[in-house]
């Protein structure tokens, strides 16, 4: 009995116990952003992944600020930071505040050549980004190189799966066609059954960019590691084929070849597992958001007669400035300026990236709160993309939108990014879009079989049957 009251006693200790140690700690008496860490452990990341992402924002900034807020999301205390006025800040501060970070689940799946005995460093795209710039890949002027491949690679793409057939499905071909383009410009391949194989291996992957780290077979991360393991040993493979072709003097112009004969400081090169990661990393990013704008623009013109004809009408003048056979220059696709307002709108309905992170690299205020040092920042598309205060109307498709370059405050369309961290590849995924959009616009009209499709996956938005569309072939 005596043992009975003495544990009862117990009891209101241990829920002490248990809320202190669930209870996020105060910051001393710094002014933090106002918001809810949410849930012990979780936050609230299940919200943040699974709901749409701009109700999660939305609710935050009418609920806290319009400016900023707090949450825990993915492990990390985050502060959200909104509105054009919050991109300028953020794009404004870059290695100032503030550098660039990846959440824990991607940094597990590309970091695979760090010594599990190292903890991982909070990683950014900062070497990626590097390995792009230095050589100038991304530059107009090496891409002017490849924009005729390109133009080739999709002709050959929509002639073979398309051409053929009456109805096609959207989605799965412009992830086959964006990823033949990547492997073409990023590792110098275009095998087409290779590039068969890799298809379904980068899209467990780009699920599992965003996805709770826990590696028990079924979860969305375990698929994630197992696609990547995948996708590393193909490109070892390919690794070693370009490394036999090179010491024949075969001449190399692709991005893989650069990496192979790069060397650091202390003249060591960079290890291949090392290189297999990194390309991988430039694979994703070059793979998901090109098929998510290419799929998309085919569903919203496609229920859109009217702004597929103008598209048209523009595309056929630059044809008519070609000779036949000859392949698109950067000239062409200065021209494409309605296609691009169409998809500019393409972009902001259905963003192919949400927003990415940022980790402070000291106390620093705004809006009048304190984020401390360590914090992750997030800035999200959702906070202006589909505010009414800056797109009327949010929800209708209308291109003319950019007709007017001041319709917007600066920093309110940045589907891009911007500052110094600007996507590295915007131009090679303007020229893929634009050259997609050229061919398939001069050999079809077409009709969307499911206009009420269902579109799953919040962070990768997804047609959950595919896209499927009918073909009208021009005469």
């Amino acid at each position: 009995m005596a043992a009975f009251f003495l544990i009862l006693a117990l009891v209101p200790l241990v829920l002490l116990l248990s809320i202190f140690a669930f209870t996020p700690r105060s910051k001393g008496s710094r002014n933090l952003p106002p918001g809810s860490f949410g849930w012990p452990i979780m936050g609230e990341t299940l919200e943040f992944l699974f709901g749409k992402p701009e109700k999660f924002v939305f609710e935050r900034m009418n609920k806290y600020s319009p400016d900023i807020f707090k949450t825990k999301i993915l492990g990390e205390e985050t502060a959200v930071i909104c509105g054009p006025k919050g991109h300028k800040f953020l794009f404004s501060n870059e290695q100032k505040l503030f550098t660039a970070f990846r959440p824990h689940s991607m940094q597990k799946i590309f970091r695979s050549y760090q010594k599990p005995s190292v903890a991982p460093a909070p990683v950014s795209r900062d070497d990626e980004a590097k390995i792009l710039k230095s050589p100038g890949f991304l530059k107009p002027e090496a891409l002017v190189r490849y924009l005729g491949k390109m133009d080739s690679i999709t002709q050959q793409h929509l002639q073979t799966h398309w051409e053929v057939n009456d109805v096609v499905k959207g989605f799965p071909f412009a992830k086959s066609l964006t990823l033949t383009l990547a492997c073409r410009f990023f590792l110098g391949t275009d095998d087409p059954e290779r590039i068969a194989r890799l298809v379904s291996k980068f899209d467990d992957i780009t699920l599992g960019l965003h996805s709770i780290p826990v590696n028990f077979p079924g979860t969305i991360f375990y698929k994630a590691n197992r696609a990547a393991a995948g996708i590393r040993r193909e490109l070892r493979t390919i690794i070693g084929e370009k490394k036999a072709a090179m010491a024949t003097g075969a001449p190399m112009q692709d991005i893989l070849s650069h990496m192979i004969v790069v060397t650091d400081p202390s003249g060591k090169y960079m290890p291949e597992a090392e290189i297999a990661d990194k390309i991988m990393g430039l694979l994703v990013a070059g793979y998901s958001t090109v098929a998510t704008a290419m799929t998309f623009f085919m569903k919203y013109v496609g229920e859109r007669p009217d702004i597929y004809e103008k598209i048209l009408a523009e595309q056929l003048e630059v044809s008519a400035s070609k000779k036949p056979g000859e392949v698109l220059d950067w000239e062409d696709t200065q021209k494409m300026k309605y296609s691009w307002k169409v998809l500019s709108e393409v972009m902001r309905l259905t963003p192919p990236l949400q927003g990415t992170f940022r980790v402070a690299l000291t106390d620093f205020t705004y809006a009048g709160y304190t984020i401390p040092k360590g914090w992750k920042v997030y800035w999200t598309v959702s906070s202006t993309n589909k505010n009414h205060e800056f797109f009327p109307e949010p929800e209708t498709f209308d291109p003319s939108r950019y007709d007017d370059a001041n319709a917007f405050p600066p920093f309110t369309f940045v589907p891009f990014g911007g500052g110094a961290r600007m996507c590295p590849g915007k131009e090679y995924a303007r020229l893929a879009i634009l050259t997609f959009v050229h061919n398939v616009v001069k050999r079809f009209k077409w009709e969307v079989i499911l206009p009420n499709e269902q579109i799953i996956g919040d962070m990768m938005p997804t047609p959950q049957k595919g896209l499927p569309i009918r073909l009208i072939r021009h005469h």
